[in-house]
């Protein structure tokens, strides 16, 4: 008998009112045939609609460890604070790095099913319209394989619907494919896509030219691998037979299919450039929904019942509804903006400042626009973060955070807000606080996605609506940047960076950028976006980075007797220590997976 595919509801109910015949022959009506889904729109609509909701989008919800792709609204679990992008007191890197067993076989069945099906039963539309549809499918079927092979390095390539119990157990049992032949796989099926789909297409999917931003970021992610992984691994037999790692010979032949497919976005996208005040333009970037940079986006509503919890989760209850704030930005993430914030006086005194927000002046705006610093405000209030009080203060700030701090014995912290030193608060509402993890612990708040528009009343768990832009161009000029300088195309690199800066409101670069000076400029662009992770994974620089790792935060203080501010640069209260093994490079292939086929055998090493 042939499969059938169930439907929602809706898209059920919209075919079951076409007239029917009263043949006792016919299908039962409770069942959608394959010619009703794959020959009328309302069919294929609801059949896509399933794909695409469950693309492995690494959105607001998306943990790298516990809950994965499912919903959720724990944002400590973000995946920058296994890394030192943020800093929070759950989740280890190896949470990270074990995985949480992803495997979405079942989602590349269905996409399959479609290829198989629609020219089949397709028949009633033209061949641009199914040309559009088929490469519709081949992106996603792309991106799935891509959310795998970045996980796991070489898996089985399924192009055909396998059917069990038609199949024998011994065919349905595939081996793992090589790493590399999965990547020129990814590679082909967004070329298909290319070719077959229009210019333009619906909010939240995919054209032609998603698909080439798609294949910047994979072939970009195979080429590091190449060029880094075959200097940077772990022995093992999967590795061996090719399962894991990809020959240095093909590194080059992966930029430059990364930078093709980038250069293929020029003159269809561009940088957002609305607002002339370059910090407030770049905080509207992740708010505008009409924005010329957004290639590909997830959208959520709270009449769907898919609203996220961003708002409440990313800034403290002082300007939320409800929820937990539990990571925050680390002062390594500010400093790589600026360099050290000018905090201490060139004798090494702390510099004094008459409020905290004075030191936010000649900050580079793309890093206002995206970390809250002490003394700026949200919804009418102010971040008013205050690790405690000196009565008085002398000396130097090296000396402060030294073996035997001279200051310390005038020192007043306090774990709660209406605790008071001589009718003063001590800390802040929004922290710093020496017992309560929800209150930044780093002296930074997230602001990129916060909506300041919503009042406080509107930012509770599962209320907020912002879209998460899971490809722009501003990351498409990056993946090209760096493609150029691995192909020593120097001049095109620092061409694509500098209309990055520009928009940024940072400084021209004068030199041909290195490969260093593109990385940074990628962990500034792209902070928060759930990419760092995934950067130091293909770059093959984690277990360098984050070697008994612990990370810092600037601490401000009020000198009572002098009626200032001054700012400590100490280590971050938590005392998380951050370690990547090797092993990490790779996830373990899961053990269920394993169970149901030995042919998955051998599992990436030291796994």
């Amino acid at each position: 008998m042939k499969s059938k595919i169930y439907l929602s509801i809706i898209t059920i109910f919209t075919l079951l009112i076409q007239p029917a015949c009263h043949d006792l022959n016919v299908e039962p009506l409770n069942v959608i045939q394959d010619k009703d889904v794959f020959g009328t729109e309302a069919g294929v609509a609801g059949y896509m609609a399933t794909i695409y909701k469950a693309l492995p989008i690494e959105d607001f919800f998306y943990q790298q460890a516990n809950s994965g792709f499912n919903r959720g609204w724990e944002q400590f679990y973000h995946p920058g604070a296994l890394c030192g992008e943020m800093v929070g007191p759950y989740g280890s890197t190896y949470d990270g790095a074990g995985g949480f067993g992803y495997w979405p076989y079942g989602d590349i069945r269905t996409v399959n099913y479609f290829l198989e099906n629609l020219p089949v039963f397709g028949v009633g539309f033209s061949k641009e319209q199914i040309d559009a549809w088929m490469g519709e499918a081949y992106f996603c079927r792309a991106y799935f394989y891509f959310a795998l092979v970045k996980r796991y390095g070489g898996i089985p390539i399924i192009k055909q619907v396998q059917h069990y119990p038609e199949q024998s157990l011994e065919e349905l049992q595939v081996h793992r494919d090589k790493e590399v032949d999965v990547w020129n796989f990814v590679a082909d099926d967004l070329d298909s896509a290319y070719k077959k789909m229009p210019e333009t297409s619906p909010r939240g999917r995919a054209n032609r030219y998603v698909a080439a931003a798609l294949k910047s970021r994979a072939m970009l992610y195979a080429g590091t691998i190449a060029k880094y992984g075959s200097a940077n691994f772990v022995e093992g037999e999967a590795r061996t037979l090719g399962y894991v790692g990809i020959p240095a010979s093909a590194a080059q032949g992966f930029f430059q299919r990364a930078w093709d497919a980038a250069k293929l976005l020029e003159g269809h996208y561009s940088l957002y450039r609305k607002k002339t005040d370059k910090e407030q333009n770049y905080v509207d970037l992740f708010l505008d929904k009409e924005s010329t940079e957004n290639i590909l986006l997830r959208d959520y509503s709270l009449t769907s019942n898919t609203a996220h919890s961003w708002d409440a989760t990313m800034t403290c209850r002082f300007m939320t509804a409800d929820g937990l704030s539990r990571a925050y930005p680390t002062l390594e993430l500010i400093e790589r903006f600026n360099g050290q914030l000018p905090v201490v006086n060139t004798d090494g005194t702390p510099r004094r400042f008459d409020n905290t927000a004075q030191l936010m002046q000649g900050v580079e705006p793309r890093l206002l626009a995206t970390v809250y610093f002490p003394g700026a405000s949200l919804r009418g209030k102010q971040f008013d973060m205050q690790r405690g009080i000196y009565e008085h203060f002398q000396g130097t700030a090296a000396d402060e955070i030294g073996q035997n701090p001279p200051n310390r014995q005038y020192r007043h912290l306090a774990g709660k807000t209406e605790t008071l030193y001589d009718g003063m608060r001590i800390i802040g509402f929004t922290g710093i606080s020496t017992d309560d993890d929800n209150l930044t612990r780093t002296g930074f708040y997230v602001r990129k996605y916060i909506d300041y528009n919503r009042a406080q009343s509107a930012c509770g768990l599962y209320m907020s609506t912002q879209s998460w832009i899971d490809m722009r161009y501003g990351e498409v000029l990056l993946n090209r940047a760096e493609a150029a300088v691995e192909l020593n195309k120097l001049s095109d690199a620092r061409t694509v960076m500098n209309d990055l800066r520009d928009r940024a409101g940072a400084p021209q670069l004068t030199a041909d950028p290195t490969i260093d000076t593109v990385r940074n400029e990628r962990c500034k662009e792209l902070a928060f976006e759930k990419q760092y992770w995934w950067d130091l994974r293909r770059w093959r620089i984690a277990d360098r980075m984050l070697d008994n790792t612990k990370y810092h935060a600037l601490m401000p203080y009020y000198v009572a007797d002098e009626k200032k501010y001054i700012f400590l640069r100490e280590m971050e209260p938590f005392q998380r220590s951050y370690n990547f093994e090797k092993k990490f490079y790779y996830e373990p292939i899961p053990g269920g997976e394993l169970g149901k086929n030995p042919n998955l055998f051998p599992n990436n090493p030291n796994h």
